[in-house]
């Protein structure tokens, strides 16, 4: 598999994990931190959901269409993996930030 499908499957993971948090706090009916609401940054449950299946929908289109996805093979297992846990770990630090 070219080199470039792997790094889309890192940047697709990172999309699905971001959308997690949107579209879970949405579902609830709970407004949650939102990059695009100004000026308290908080939206709504229903723009969470947008914004989060939007995510989703973009996780989807890379991987689906940049290289075809093998969970289990070690190179796509790793990308996908590390994409999710960077991520992870970025959003945690900066929803910490934002709740003190």
């Amino acid at each position: 598999m070219p080199w470039i499908a792997y790094i889309a499957h890192f940047i697709a993971a990172a999309f699905l994990t971001n959308g997690v948090p949107h579209f879970v706090n949405g579902v609830c009916g709970r407004s949650f931190r939102f990059p695009f609401a100004r000026p308290a940054k908080v939206a709504s449950p229903t723009a969470n959901v947008i914004w989060g299946w939007a995510n989703f929908f973009i996780a989807f289109l890379l991987f689906a269409n940049i290289g075809p996805l093998y969970i289990g093979t070690p190179g796509d297992t790793v990308f996908v993996a590390a994409g999710m846990l960077v991520t992870g770990i970025l959003l945690a630090r900066i929803f910490e930030a934002g709740a003190r």
